[in-house]
């Protein structure tokens, strides 16, 4: 796996990006979000299911870092 791969998904608001060289598999994610985080759908994530504040308190809990994001307005 490429230890510097970056997935971005955006809502034209907020960008969530993915290292998932970094992920633990923790799953907070998917259960503070299981609209938004389906490790079993392509895409795995859809940002769309949830507000931006919402994902960005999501984010925000990821232990190991995997997850970031940054605003875009």
């Amino acid at each position: 796996m490429d230890i510097n791969k970056k997935i971005e998904y955006s809502n034209g608001e907020l960008t969530i990006i993915w290292q998932p060289s970094l992920c633990q598999h923790a799953g907070v994610c998917v259960k503070m979000l299981p609209k938004v985080y389906n490790p079993q759908e392509r895409p795995w994530m859809k940002i769309e299911n949830a507000t931006t504040e919402q994902l960005m308190a999501q984010v925000d809990a990821c232990p190991s870092g995997a997850l970031s994001y940054r605003m875009e307005k």
